[in-house]
């Protein structure tokens, strides 16, 4: 079953979208130069392009920051196991013999500095110095070093007076230098200082200068990534131009306009879902239309009546009281129309329902009694569901009312009516049944669209065919629906059924008093 939804309000001229040529207008105006500026500056994809940028400039530099940082912390900790291993290396030979000879060195300090250093060779920024003390006779690798410790007189006579083992840094031309320094002592007494220093600010350099390499290579890689994201943005940002193109072509007497499927799963979904938009756009301006056209008829059907009976009324107290009737009665008609016509406008609104928490067979009874003054007819309360529904009172009344009328057009005076409601999986429903001539099967998609009549309707020549409409919309309201059960020839059964449960939190729904 399916019913025609109040469409969007009329389009006036001063209101309505403008067409492709007014748009076309301003775009020539506008795009040539401010507008093409203006969306290179602005544009999504323009800021797309910088937002990627950004975020991978910052994941860049946090790479190289954090990649400098540990390969400083690892230098610190190399650096530490040469100045351990060579002073290791240097108390090994000194607790040892005279490769030489065989012999023990004897405290000979001397030939132990002499033979460590002619079978040690220092690696690139590092070097040693070994002091004897009692000649203050210097001894250094055949390698120059960067610098050499022994021709700065601080650094010497520092060096001459440790006279323990110690760990530190000097400050050279060179910049700073790691030191392990060791003494080597007889009985105590000290007889000679072997240094071990690093160049650590040079090995520091080495490292910047590797972290310098990797930022331009980022750099280059940043400017050529730049140009593929360009392009990238543009493929994305595509769809959007489509559909700004499509929806500037659209207007209200063609929306026939698609926006071609295909390309990334997102980017389809997207023309998927403002295809749909057009369609559901295209559909209501359709039953706008036909809303419109079928209000007019129906209401111009009276409004000439009324003319018609009030040109034509005469001097006679009898005929012109006979006209006022008339006009009267079509005013009526009309007056019951536009508040029907409003009833559904005010459908489509959120403030349409007021819920509240209701017991359903106390409900069910006050519209049994309601019914029962329509029409003379043979009205019976079937059956009344114990339990309560959160539903707005006002409208299943009002929704109830319009079926038990409509039972009535389509019964003959002493026929049977019966109204009843039930609560089950969830669900309320209440039913209106009579014993009158049925649905036929052609009618049972059409009979909820506003301004429809059945035959029997017609014949009857009552209402204006908004009653079963009024009721569908308060059904769908409530996040129902309305059933039809009319098997041929044996009357019909409209079942407005709702959710027991409201749409918003229980808890936010006032209990009837």
């Amino acid at each position: 079953m399916t019913t025609e939804q109040l469409g969007p309000p009329d389009v006036t001229a001063e209101s309505r979208p403008a067409g492709p040529a007014e748009h076309e207008s301003v775009v020539d105006e506008s795009t040539p130069r401010a507008g093409l500026v203006r969306r290179l500056l602005f544009g999504l994809r323009t800021r797309l392009v910088l937002w990627y940028l950004v975020l991978l400039a910052v994941a860049a530099g946090l790479t190289i920051f954090g990649t400098r940082q540990v390969l400083l912390v690892r230098l610190d900790e190399r650096i530490d196991a040469e100045l351990r291993q060579e002073i290791e290396e240097l108390t090994r030979l000194a607790d040892g013999d005279d490769p030489a000879t065989g012999e023990p060195f004897q405290d000979d300090v001397y030939a132990i500095f002499d033979t460590f250093l002619r079978r040690n060779v220092p690696s690139r920024n590092e070097t040693f110095l070994a002091i004897e003390l009692a000649t203050g006779e210097g001894l250094r690798p055949t390698t120059d070093p960067p610098y050499a410790l022994d021709t700065d007189r601080e650094i010497r006579a520092y060096i001459e007076g440790i006279r323990s083992p110690e760990r530190g840094t000097f400050s050279t031309p060179m910049g700073e230098v790691d030191y392990h320094a060791v003494t080597l002592e007889a009985e105590g007494d000290p007889l000679g200082v072997f240094v071990v220093a690093i160049f650590s600010d040079l090995l520091r350099a080495e490292t910047n200068d590797v972290v310098r390499v990797v930022s331009v290579i980022f750099g280059v890689l940043l400017v050529f990534v730049s140009f593929l994201a360009w392009g990238a943005a543009g493929r994305v940002v595509a769809p959007v131009t489509a559909v700004t193109a499509t929806a500037r072509r659209i207007n209200d007497t063609d929306l026939t306009r698609r926006i071609p499927l295909g390309g990334a799963a997102e980017t389809t979904e997207m023309a998927a879902t403002f295809n749909a938009m057009l369609d559901r756009l295209e559909e209501a301006l359709a039953a706008q239309r036909r809303f419109v056209d079928d209000a007019g008829h129906e209401l111009r059907t009276p409004i000439t009546i009324i003319r018609g009976h009030l040109e034509l009324m005469g001097d006679d107290p009898e005929e012109r009281r006979e006209t006022i009737a008339l006009v009267t009665d079509e005013l009526d008609r009309m007056h019951r129309m536009v508040e029907d016509l409003l009833i559904l406008a005010k459908a489509e609104r959120p403030d349409f329902l007021a819920l509240r928490v209701v017991d359903v067979a106390r409900l069910t009874e006050e519209v049994f009694a309601k019914a029962q003054a329509i029409a003379p007819r043979d009205w019976r309360l079937a059956a009344a569901a114990p339990g309560r529904a959160v539903v707005d009172r006002q409208r299943i009344t009002q929704a109830l009312v319009q079926l038990a009328q409509n039972a009535v057009q389509h019964t003959s005076a002493g026929g049977r009516i019966a109204i009843g409601s039930f609560v089950r999986d969830h669900e309320v429903g209440f039913w209106v049944s009579d014993d009158g001539e049925g649905v036929p099967d052609g009618e049972a998609q059409r009979i909820f669209g506003r301004f429809h009549r059945g035959e029997a309707g017609r014949r009857r020549g009552e209402g204006a065919g908004l009653g079963l409409s009024i009721a569908h919309a308060i059904a769908m309201a409530h996040g129902g629906r309305i059933e039809l059960h009319s098997p041929p020839g044996m009357g019909a059964t409209f079942t407005v059924v709702v959710p027991v449960d409201p749409p918003s939190e229980p808890a936010l729904v006032p209990q009837e008093p």
